[in-house]
């Protein structure tokens, strides 16, 4: 079963600043770009950080003086951090870094976890460090338009007959705007649950509705029972 692969659905033209770029100009190649935040290169052309509107608009905030309030030790070094952005003039001082990164390589779903956990709504896309495009959340959501017809040939020819070895004849695969839905009776239960799962994994599935049958439940055979060379019965 093959995934979308980031590089498929990656932006290749980005808006770019490098280290030295200065506050000024980096404020232009985002308006002129219409972005909110740009990758940093050096002169490698790695990404070594990210800048954004949030990171600039530090010095309009530290213009009108600083809070005068008790701090804990960990939002001191926070005030600190700030205002060491705040008083920067190119990009290698107001960047957040490093960076997060997503390799050419990865699936959609590992993009998408990415951008979870870090919560941001786009990512540089590298290979070996090096700068080769961006994607963003909607280019990710571009697999939900994967044709039904597709996704269903998908499941019957990778999932079904290549990784479980299960006679496509068996299970009838219906797909209605990426809602599959599976009937028929496989050998045991754990197939069963290998299978449903295995198709949420196929790009462009919303969800997978369980209409299926087992011969045998496997999940409550106890182990002891099965009998091994040598024992008597």
């Amino acid at each position: 079963m093959q995934h979308h692969r980031v590089d498929a659905l990656m932006t290749t033209e980005v808006a770019t600043v490098h280290t030295d770029t200065p506050f000024k100009e980096i404020v232009r190649v985002l308006g002129e770009h219409h972005v909110s935040a740009v990758p940093v290169l050096d002169q490698d052309k790695i990404v070594v950080g990210v800048v954004s509107e949030a990171d600039l608009l530090r010095k309009e905030a530290d213009s009108e003086g600083p809070a005068r309030l008790p701090l804990s030790v960990h939002t001191r070094r926070g005030v600190r951090a700030a205002r060491g952005k705040a008083e920067g003039e190119t990009a290698a001082d107001l960047m957040s870094s490093p960076a997060v990164t997503i390799d050419r390589s990865a699936t959609v779903g590992q993009a998408a976890r990415t951008m979870e956990q870090h919560g941001v709504k786009r990512l540089p896309v590298t290979d070996r460090g090096r700068l080769c495009g961006i994607v963003s959340r909607c280019d990710l959501l571009r697999v939900f338009l994967q044709p039904d017809d597709v996704i269903r040939v998908e499941i019957l020819d990778d999932v079904i007959r290549r990784d479980l070895w299960i006679d496509p004849a068996t299970v009838t695969v219906r797909v209605t705007e990426g809602v599959v839905h599976l009937e028929g009776e496989l050998e045991n239960k754990t197939l069963t649950r290998i299978l449903v799962r295995m198709c949420r994994g196929v790009d462009g599935v919303v969800q997978v509705h369980d209409h299926l049958t087992y011969a045998v439940d496997d999940t409550k055979i106890n182990p002891a029972d099965i009998p091994r060379p040598g024992r008597r019965l």
